[in-house]
């Protein structure tokens, strides 16, 4: 692990929450992206050398669709940079930790994702990002 890339927030609308995120705590929003693979919107607001990721759905079978009808908005995923998610996937998968993904897949900025399954991370979903 290179450092922490992201903290993945599920959202109704990223609209009616950046006036949080903006206006309370001062950040400022740098992108948003579809990543249409996964029926998701993604606005990147920094923090440091780390971002939040604000996730809206963009259809009823989008992952976070799914999250907010069972849990609600929230935090949903935490994301750390690595230098191969591909590696870091087989070496957790090494150490018997149970995988979303068994093989990368691009995400949104360019990189490339990975997830670990939240049953072997201690109920927090864990995502590998190799930054393009």
């Amino acid at each position: 692990v290179i450092a922490l890339s992201h903290l993945g927030i599920a959202v109704r609308s990223i609209e009616s929450t950046l006036g949080f995120y903006e206006g309370v705590l001062g950040l400022s929003c740098e992108h948003i992206e579809e990543v249409v693979s996964q029926q998701v919107r993604a606005a990147f607001l920094p923090v440091g050398r780390t971002r939040l990721e604000l996730l809206e759905p963009t259809g009823p079978a989008s992952p976070i669709a799914r999250f907010l009808a069972k849990r609600g908005e929230g935090l949903h995923h935490m994301a750390f940079e690595v230098e191969d998610a591909g590696r870091a996937l087989e070496g957790a998968k090494a150490q018997g930790v149970k995988l979303v993904d068994a093989v990368p897949r691009a995400g949104a900025r360019g990189c490339l994702v990975g997830f670990l399954h939240p049953a072997s991370c201690h109920g927090v979903l864990v995502e590998f990002v190799e930054e393009p």
